[in-house]
């Protein structure tokens, strides 16, 4: 997976989480939660394209480091709403469309492996 195709990933997921969030029970849990959610999935997102336009090294694996801290939180508020129930298991995939934790782990892995270019 290359840099652009990550980002296209890293956007998608993000946007999936929208409707996810508008299912969640009018609770006061629930409003932490995803606002929690919606802020690190999109900052995920937001954080990898910079560090793809980082000028130099040490701003890349800033920004990187932001963007895999900010996957790792949304794969933590995944798992509150799956531990409290908060909605159907079913529902949960059908809203993600089959966009499973082990893809947000690859999108990690991928995260880690990616180096700034030599120019």
């Amino acid at each position: 997976m290359n840099a652009a195709e990550l980002q296209i990933r890293l956007k998608g997921f993000a946007y999936r989480i929208v409707p996810l969030c508008e299912t969640l029970p009018a609770k006061k849990v629930c409003k932490v939660i995803e606002d929690q959610l919606l802020r690190s999935a999109f900052s995920a997102a937001a954080n990898y394209r910079a560090a793809c336009k980082a000028q130099s090294p040490k701003a890349f694996t800033a920004k990187l480091s932001i963007a895999f801290e900010e996957i790792d939180e949304s794969l933590f508020w995944l798992e509150v709403i799956d531990d409290l129930k908060l909605i159907g298991r079913e529902k949960m995939i059908l809203i993600l469309k089959g966009l499973s934790l082990l893809i947000l782990h690859h999108i990690m892995s991928s995260i880690r492996a990616i180096k700034l270019p030599v120019k």
